[in-house]
């Protein structure tokens, strides 16, 4: 008899079962008829004939899904994976976009090297480079050229990094070599010949390896480009006997040099392109299937269809939204460099961790915050032994937490006594390009080096930002900007001594003058 309500409570409308579903959206909408093998079946397995997300209303027979519905989850899905690689793969995107910035000015060799000979400026386009530093860098092809011979000068700190940013080795004052200079020898992937005694060997994953360094100019940029022009040298090993001239080509002022990667869809092209010419295994499978998932497969052809060209344009404007939240309002609380919330300043690496790990877990945060804005990885730059090293403080907001306007003044007070071994500096940088602003100021900022700065009654410095020059700001202390737009800047400490390191020394955060 209850059987029989059951079954004329159906056919005549819903049951009590079904019109808890429909309002909990826990269970399906009809209940399963009772066989001679039916057992009770947990609510939580089920799936409701209708289903409310943020995606829209599901729809579902039994289980079964409508074609609209697999429509609507078979975009979400694609373009949440799209958003993924974009935010998973900055890191190689940006490394393979240093070396097309190489390859667009003809320098395609792993003996053709990059250097800033009059320092960085403003004119390329190179994420957060900066003003005081003799850069040098370049691209070994070990593909083509197998085990690479890099002779090291004296007096450089570097480090070598993989084609997915990863940090191979120090060079120089950080590395085996402790700035004496020294011969290194790069392996390519899978390599297993024989390895001469004489170098300082390591193994790469990629074939391409950025071969970075800056030199030391304690006796002047002139002297330190001579040192490095006259005695560093990169060839195969093949070659040792008789190794080709390195070619050096200028970047200060190179204004032809653009190495951003991009924020639109040509992203995946970019990144289909690096996949075509590194090994297969340079990734994990999980990655390698989450990238082959929107349609990148070594070997293959990326030609995405227009549904899914769409997709992934959508998905690389939520991952680049999310880049660029994540830059300003960073979520991860190790990358904030001072407890409270009353402080602007991060560091590029949370907690200083470049290996971007924390109890065996990928911190993705982080390494987006230091990829989207920055190149190079090396333990190097987040050292915390005084004296050594360098150490970074990033600011993109006001001390009111309200982006910086371009069109207005600010002030930066900078307490007196930096603890800095070497030098301090101060560089402005675009939001667009997280390249230095350009201005009418070449070199983008100010430093501690060279004629010094105007210095206050107690010794410390008042740094003005502002499009126009204040009449009672000394022109040293100046760094101008640009009406419309938005800037961040860096402050950088070379050589950072102890007060620094234990945060009893802090800068000023940046104050809107009314």
């Amino acid at each position: 008899m209850k059987e029989q309500k059951m079954k004329s409570k159906y056919l005549g409308g819903k049951s009590l079962m079904t019109l808890l579903a429909s309002s909990l959206l826990v269970a399906c909408s009809t209940p399963a008829p009772t066989m001679k093998m039916s057992t009770d079946i947990p609510v939580s397995i089920t799936t409701p004939d209708k289903v409310e997300t943020s995606i829209g209303t599901l729809e579902f027979f039994d289980g079964v899904p409508n074609r609209e519905t697999v429509a609507s989850v078979y975009d979400y899905v694609d373009t949440a994976r799209a958003t993924t690689v974009f935010i998973n793969m900055i890191p190689a995107v940006s490394m393979y976009h240093m070396r097309q910035g190489q390859r667009d000015i003809g320098l395609t060799r792993s003996n053709q090297i990059l250097i800033a000979e009059q320092l960085g400026d403003s004119r390329p386009l190179v994420l957060t480079w900066n003003n005081t530093s003799l850069y040098t860098w370049g691209f070994l092809d070990l593909k083509t050229d197998g085990p690479t011979v890099i002779e090291l000068p004296p007096g450089v700190l570097g480090a070598l990094n993989d084609m997915y940013f990863r940090y191979i080795v120090d060079l120089g004052a950080a590395g085996p070599d402790k700035g004496k200079g020294g011969k290194y020898l790069v392996l390519p992937p899978g390599y297993e010949g024989d390895v001469p005694d004489g170098y300082h060997v390591v193994k790469s994953r990629t074939y391409g390896v950025w071969n970075f360094m800056r030199g030391y100019v304690e006796k002047g940029v002139d002297e330190a480009t001579d040192r490095i022009k006259q005695n560093l040298k990169i060839y195969p090993l093949a070659q040792k006997d008789n190794p080709p001239q390195t070619e050096f080509t200028n970047m200060s002022g190179l204004a032809e040099l653009k190495t951003i990667p991009p924020n639109d869809v040509s992203f995946y092209d970019s990144l289909n392109q690096l996949i075509q010419e590194e090994p297969l295994d340079f990734l994990d499978p999980e990655t390698r299937g989450l990238i082959a998932a929107i349609g990148i497969v070594k070997g293959k052809p990326f030609n995405p269809d227009e549904r899914m060209r769409k997709i992934l344009a959508d998905g690389v404007a939520i991952g680049n939204a999310y880049a660029r939240a994540n830059t300003v309002f960073p979520r991860d609380p190790g990358q904030r460099v001072y407890d409270g919330a009353d402080s602007e300043w991060v560091m590029a690496f949370a907690n200083k961790d470049t290996y971007f790990l924390k109890e065996g877990a990928r911190r993705f945060d982080s390494r987006l915050w230091m990829h989207y804005n920055a190149v190079v990885v090396t333990p190097a730059m987040a050292v915390t032994r005084p004296g050594a090293g360098s150490d970074y403080l990033i600011a993109g907001l006001d001390s009111k937490h309200q982006a910086l306007d371009g069109g207005k003044t600010y002030k930066l007070h900078v307490p007196a006594n930096v603890p800095v071994k070497d030098n301090w500096s101060v560089t402005i940088y675009d939001t667009q390009t997280r390249s230095m602003l350009q201005t009418d100021q070449k070199f983008a900022g100010i430093n501690s080096l060279g004629e010094g700065l105007e210095q206050n009654d107690d010794g410390s410095y008042d740094v003005i930002f502002a499009p126009v020059k204040p009449e009672t700001v000394d022109e040293r202390n100046w760094i101008q900007t640009i009406p419309g737009k938005s800037w961040f800047i860096l402050f950088r400490a070379y050589g950072p001594l102890e007060p620094w390191l234990d945060k009893t020394w802090r800068p000023g955060e940046l104050e809107l003058v009314e």
